[in-house]
C-alpha cells in the first residue's frame, strides 16, 4: 500500500511547495481535484499540466488521478431528465479522461453526489439507465488510456443513489465494463450497518482505490475510527493500491493534516 494525498487540502499553495512538502513526509502520490485549478478542465493550460508532471517527476510523486469530477462547471448531471444536460455531462467526462491522461493519472473517482441524485418523480431503473449511457463514452476512452473510473458509495446525507458498497458493486456488475471499478471511503463506510473490515473483504474483487479519513470528516487518527482492523482487512485481501487522504474539514491546517495522518497510518501499514 502507498500513501497518497488530495490536493484541495493545500489551497493557495504553489505547486512546487506542495509537491516538496508531501514528498518530504513520505507521500508518493497526489490526487487532483480539477476545480482547484479552473472551473473546467478544458481551461487548464498546457503549461499547468506540464508543471504538474514536472513537479511529480522532480519529487518522485505519482499522479494518482482525479476526484470531485463533476463539481464544476455548473449544470452537469448524469441523471437529469434533460437529454441535452446528460449529453453535455457525458462529453465532459470524456474531457476529464483526457485531462487525467495528460497528467499521467490512472484513476478517476466518481463521487459527485449532487450530479447523480435520483430526482423527483424518477425511478431507480431510469436513473441507472441514464448513468450507464452517460458513462459508456468515457469508459471506452479509458480502455485506451489505462484509466479506471471508480464508483464511490456515499452516505444518504450526500446522495440518494448508491449508498453502500454492495449497491455500487451491483451497479458495476450491471454496467459490466472492465474500466469501471469500486472506490471505498472510510467516512462513507462508517455510515453503513456492516463493519468496515467486512465491507472491505466483501469488495475484494472490485476494489481499485481507497480514501482514508474519519467519520468526523477530518483525518485518520483524529476521531473514533480505529484503523488497525481496516488496514488488516486491506492486507487480508491483498490490496496494493493507494491509501489516499481526503478530508473535508481543513481547520487543523494542511501541515497538521498531512503530518498527523501519515504518522498515524504508518503504525499499521
Amino acid at each position: 500500500m502507498k500513501y497518497g494525498i488530495c490536493n484541495e487540502i493545500f489551497k493557495g499553495w504553489a505547486l512546487e511547495k506542495m509537491f516538496s512538502f508531501i514528498s518530504s513526509l513520505g507521500y508518493t502520490g497526489l490526487e487532483i481535484a480539477p476545480f482547484t485549478f479552473e472551473d473546467s478542465v478544458e481551461k487548464i493550460s498546457v503549461a499547468t499540466k506540464q508543471q504538474i508532471k514536472d513537479c511529480a517527476q522532480k519529487y518522485n510523486v505519482s499522479i494518482i488521478g482525479c476526484h470531485w469530477l463533476l463539481t464544476k462547471p455548473e449544470g452537469l448531471s448524469l441523471t437529469s431528465p434533460d437529454v441535452l444536460i446528460r449529453e453535455k455531462t457525458a462529453r465532459y467526462m470524456c474531457k476529464l479522461v483526457e485531462f487525467t491522461a495528460d497528467i499521467a493519472g490512472e484513476i478517476m473517482v466518481l463521487g459527485s453526489p449532487n450530479q447523480r441524485n435520483i430526482g423527483k418523480g424518477q425511478s431507480l431503473p431510469e436513473v441507472k439507465k441514464y448513468i450507464k449511457e452517460a458513462l459508456i463514452p468515457s469508459l471506452e476512452m479509458c480502455k485506451n488510456k489505462n484509466i479506471d473510473i471508480c464508483l464511490e458509495p456515499l452516505t444518504k446525507k450526500e446522495t440518494n443513489f448508491i449508498n453502500t458498497a454492495q449497491e455500487a458493486i451491483e451497479f458495476i456488475q450491471e454496467v459490466s465494463h472492465p474500466n469501471l471499478k469500486l472506490h471505498l471511503d472510510v467516512k462513507a463506510m462508517s455510515a453503513e450497518s456492516k463493519p468496515i473490515p467486512d465491507i472491505i473483504r466483501d469488495s475484494k474483487k472490485y476494489l481499485r482505490h481507497f480514501h482514508v479519513n474519519d467519520a468526523n470528516r477530518r483525518h485518520p487518527g483524529s476521531g473514533d475510527i480505529d484503523y488497525a482492523p481496516i488496514i488488516k482487512a486491506l492486507k487480508d485481501i491483498g490490496y496494493k493500491g493507494w491509501l489516499s487522504l481526503e478530508v473535508f474539514d481543513f481547520s487543523p491546517g494542511a501541515e497538521t493534516i498531512a503530518q498527523e495522518s501519515i504518522q498515524y497510518l504508518k503504525r499499521f501499514v
